[in-house]
């Protein structure tokens, strides 16, 4: 049997708190719009707006990106440290340049729309054809320092 690996890296990308409040104003709406039907029938559909929303909300922040000594962890991806070559933190206009017109369609892309920060890995086991991943990140110096002690 063979020891865990060390866990260097944990990030669970999570929707931003604003997002569970909108979801919220949205059972809310919802409530409002069915109001004329009855208390019964407004409950309801504000319930199943609700739940609705905070799924999708939910389902937006369920990324989460670990690293162990040997192996990338990208939802259900996993990588080994040793395909991958030395990673580069990108902020603002570069970040935002990698995710529009210099991007590569063979890429593997974890992108959120509410996180500016990414790391671009180049990937060098030449039978991947995946060129590089861009991974969107609240840290990216703590991202990239774990993946290049790999």
């Amino acid at each position: 049997m063979t020891s865990p690996s060390r866990l260097v890296y944990d990030e669970r990308l999570t929707a931003p708190r604003i997002w569970w409040a909108i979801a919220a104003l949205f059972g809310f709406s919802l409530a409002l719009v069915f109001l004329p039907y009855g208390i019964i029938a407004a409950f309801i559909a504000m319930t199943i707006g609700t739940c609705l929303a905070g799924m999708w909300v939910s389902a937006q922040g369920s990324t989460r990106i670990r690293v162990t000594e040997d192996t990338l962890f990208v939802g259900d991806a996993r990588i080994p440290l040793a395909a991958l070559g030395q990673p580069e933190v990108l902020e603002g206009e570069e970040a935002r340049a990698w995710r529009t017109y210099k991007v590569d369609l063979r890429a593997f892309m974890v992108m959120r729309s509410f996180v500016t920060t990414a790391v671009r890995v180049e990937v060098v086991d030449p039978d991947d054809p995946t060129p590089y991943l861009y991974l969107s990140t609240r840290t990216p110096e703590l991202l990239a320092g774990a993946l290049a002690r790999g």
